[in-house]
């Protein structure tokens, strides 16, 4: 059985949004000085990335709760069974708390006038001094362990145990 197309096309959706904000996140904002001039443009794709993702989110979560999924796809191992609910519960987590953290960052530091109303203010000197950006920056070190386990994961089902887990995320008939 695959998942309902909805959540397929939302997974998939959702994962390029989710990495590509990461990397502008890790790659370019990090090593863009606050006071360069294309750093806006930057932030304001970051943070309505960072939206778009929060609505895909929800969206994901209750076409989950309201459809039928596959059964869960066993490893043959019982901790790694055990693990696999929380560590996907765990995405959807730290993804809320990302934007959470990402958004109020931004309302301390003024940026939705800055970054989408042009007001012409400048950026603050550094985003470090809100604590909820070092809290941003944990999240995010936290969420690229958990994707790169997930993308671990997943190739182990595909080359190890060879279970066509892959089919259950892709579009195709569902029974």
């Amino acid at each position: 059985m695959r998942y309902h197309p909805l959540l397929v096309a939302l997974h998939w959706v959702s994962a390029v949004l989710v990495i590509a904000t990461l990397f502008v996140g890790f790659g370019l904002l990090a090593t863009t000085p606050n006071e360069a001039a294309g750093k806006i443009a930057i932030l304001r794709w970051h943070m309505a990335g960072g939206m778009l993702i929060l609505a895909l989110t929800i969206i994901r979560l209750v076409v989950r709760w309201r459809s039928s999924k596959p059964a869960a796809a066993p490893t043959g191992n019982m901790l790694l069974d055990r693990l696999a609910t929380p560590a996907h519960y765990g995405l959807y987590l730290l993804i809320v708390l990302m934007v959470a953290t990402g958004y109020a960052t931004g309302i301390l530091a003024g940026l939705p006038a800055i970054v989408f109303a042009n007001s012409g203010d400048p950026l603050p000197p550094s985003f470090a001094a809100y604590p909820t950006f070092t809290a941003h920056l944990l999240l995010a070190l936290l969420l690229t362990t958990l994707i790169a386990l997930h993308i671990a994961a997943a190739l182990y089902h595909h080359l190890v145990l060879k279970d066509g887990l892959f089919r259950r995320m892709n579009f195709g008939r569902r029974s």
